[in-house]
């Protein structure tokens, strides 16, 4: 049987909702974050080396990466749902947005984060105004322009397809749902992307997403 490894507000919510998609049966191993660092904690790197999440088992297999875990379970469990045959444009779309979805767009958005927590952190008060000036810099000449550049491709792309890799639900719009959520919770959608504040309406009312809801536990993204 399948374990996921879950950890609290974290990519591994995505892995849940998959398997509700699939109707695939499976183990949740809850982990918290330290409350103090909201890291992942210890006992993960028993799992997984790296230890951090989203990290499945199954079997003696163990797999990492959001989009590795996705094309694991989709391929092995899957039975055809979810991913668009080989060859289909769909399939091709699908793969490609696995990928875009933590190797393009998550970037910028974990910039966004981190040079926040920067103008935030506690610092002696003569070093403030230069951290906070090359935090300001860095956001308004780089970080904040390519955050603006990825979501109007991803609202165009909404604008000519049901879902992002065609007329189908597929993994490809489970894969990007935790950079858009990210997005949201952050207030970087706005009222001018209409058709992604649409995608996350409707990913929200589907049954399997609730389902993960209720096995995951409370999922609530740092800001």
């Amino acid at each position: 049987m399948v374990t996921v490894h879950h950890l609290e507000n974290s990519r591994s919510q995505r892995v849940l909702w998959l398997l509700e998609e699939l109707g695939v049966p499976y183990e949740v191993k809850r982990y918290a974050r330290d409350p103090k660092t909201m890291l992942a904690p210890a006992e993960l790197k028993q799992v997984h080396p790296l230890g951090k999440s989203p990290v499945i088992t199954d079997g003696q297999a163990v797999v990492a990466e959001s989009g590795a875990i996705i094309e694991y379970l989709a391929d092995t469990c899957g039975q055809g749902r979810l991913l668009p045959p080989p060859g289909d444009p769909a399939r091709r779309a699908c793969t490609y947005w696995l990928h875009y979805a933590e190797g393009s767009l998550m970037p910028p958005l974990l910039m966004t984060l981190v040079f926040s927590k920067v103008r935030s952190s506690p610092m002696p008060f003569f070093a403030k105004p230069i951290a906070k000036g090359i935090a300001d810099k860095v956001m308004s000449s780089f970080v904040s322009p390519q955050v603006k550049l990825h979501f109007d491709y991803l609202e165009q792309t909404l604008a000519s397809s049901e879902w992002f890799a065609g007329k189908d639900f597929s993994v490809a719009d489970i894969q990007l749902s935790f950079p858009i959520e990210a997005a949201a919770a952050r207030g970087a959608l706005g009222p001018t992307r209409p058709k992604l504040a649409a995608f996350l309406e409707k990913i929200h009312a589907r049954p399997a997403y609730q389902r993960a809801l209720a096995k995951g536990g409370p999922y609530e993204l740092m800001r």
